[in-house]
C-alpha cells in the first residue's frame, strides 16, 4: 500500500511505532511513512489481519523502509507492558516517532479486561501508559537537532462530551457513548499537553503535538455499529459517510505532526470549513482542552489507574 505525500522528508533509518494498523487512518500512516523510508512498527491487536496489513504496506515499498508487526491489545495492560517491552528490545531502545492512532468509538457500555469503560481505556489509559513506558527509547533516539516525537490522535469529537474524573468509567451516569467517546478525545488532547509541558520543563529531547483527521472515511464508526451502538450514534453515520474525505488525505496532520515543521504543544487539523476536511494545518481546541489544572489532575489519575509511573516525572521527583 503506497501513499504519496510530497511533505514528506526523507525517513531512511528512522524508526516509528504507529499504533492501530490493520486498517484506516493507521494503515495509510504505515504505508505513507515506509514508503518514505522509514522502519515502520505496525501495532495489531489480531495476528492474521495484522499480518495482512504489513502485506499491504511491504507491497508498497520500493526503497529502504521495512514494515513489521507488534501485536499489541490496548483493552489489556499487560498486552500494553509486552508491546513496550518488545518494541524497546527490537529497536534497541531508540525509537524516532510514536503515533498513538488507534481507537474504538461508539457501542454499548463495556469495559476493557482491567475493568474501565472501553473507550477511555483504549483510547487514553492505554496510549498514555504505552507512551510512559516507550519515553526512554524516545528520550534516546532525540536530541537538540532532532526531537523525538509523540504524536496523539484526538478528533473533532473531543467537543461533544466534558470529562468527569470522579466517574471516568461511567459507573454512576447513564451511559453515553457520543459523551463517552468524546471524554475520551479531550482526555487526548489533555494528555498531549501536559505531557508537552513536562517535557519542556525536564528539557527532554521530544516533542509532544496532537492531531486530528477530520472526517475520513476510516472503519471506526464502521466497526461501531458492529458492536452495536445506539440511534443517536448511528446518526453520525451520515456526515462521516458523505462529508468525509479520503484516509490517504485525512493523514495529512497526523503526518506533518509525527516529520513535518511542528513544535511541540501544536494541534493539527483540516483547515477547511468547521475542521472537517482540507489543507493541513493548525486545529482549534475546545476550552476543556485548555484547562491546565484539569490535564494534571488527568495526568495523575491515569497513573494510578494503570500502574504505570510517568515519564517525564515532575522536577521533584527528579
Amino acid at each position: 500500500m503506497t501513499v504519496s505525500h510530497e511533505f514528506l522528508p526523507d525517513l531512511t533509518g528512522r524508526t516509528i511505532v504507529v499504533t492501530g494498523t490493520t486498517s484506516g487512518l493507521g494503515l495509510a500512516l504505515s504505508g505513507a511513512l515506509a514508503a518514505a523510508g522509514a522502519r515502520v512498527l505496525m501495532t495489531v491487536r489480531d495476528a492474521e489481519r495484522g499480518a495482512a496489513a504489513v502485506d499491504l504496506v511491504r507491497a508498497g515499498i520500493d526503497g529502504t523502509g521495512s514494515a513489521e508487526p507488534v501485536l499489541l491489545d490496548l483493552a489489556d495492560l499487560s498486552s500494553v507492558r509486552a508491546a513496550a517491552a518488545e518494541i524497546r528490545e527490537r529497536t534497541g531502545d531508540r525509537i524516532d516517532v510514536l503515533i498513538n492512532n488507534a481507537a474504538v468509538s461508539l457501542g454499548p457500555h463495556s469495559r476493557t479486561r482491567d475493568g474501565f469503560e472501553l473507550q477511555i481505556g483504549t483510547n487514553h489509559l492505554a496510549p498514555a501508559a504505552l507512551t510512559w513506558l516507550l519515553m526512554p527509547a524516545l528520550r534516546a533516539a532525540g536530541d537538540r537537532g532532532r526531537p523525538a516525537r509523540v504524536v496523539t490522535t484526538s478528533s473533532l469529537g473531543h467537543r461533544t462530551g466534558g470529562l468527569d474524573l470522579a466517574d471516568l468509567h461511567w459507573e454512576r451516569r447513564r451511559y453515553s457513548p457520543t459523551r463517552a467517546y468524546g471524554a475520551s478525545k479531550l482526555a487526548n488532547l489533555l494528555f498531549a499537553a501536559e505531557l508537552d509541558r513536562r517535557l519542556r520543563t525536564a528539557g527532554d529531547p521530544v516533542l509532544s503535538i496532537a492531531a486530528h483527521p477530520g472526517l475520513t472515511t476510516s472503519q471506526l464508526l464502521t466497526n461501531a455499529l458492529a458492536r452495536g451502538s445506539t440511534w443517536r450514534s448511528r446518526l453520525l453515520v451520515l456526515p462521516d459517510r458523505y462529508l468525509s474525505q479520503p484516509v490517504t488525505t485525512g493523514v495529512a496532520p497526523q503526518l506533518i505532526a509525527a516529520t513535518g515543521p511542528a513544535e511541540g504543544g501544536d494541534y493539527l487539523g483540516p483547515t477547511g470549513p468547521f475542521e472537517i476536511r482540507g489543507p493541513a494545518g493548525p486545529a482549534r481546541r475546545s476550552a476543556a482542552a485548555k484547562d491546565l489544572g484539569l490535564a494534571n489532575e488527568l495526568w495523575q489519575i491515569t497513573s494510578a489507574a494503570t500502574g504505570v509511573t510517568p515519564d517525564p516525572a515532575g522536577l521533584e521527583q527528579r
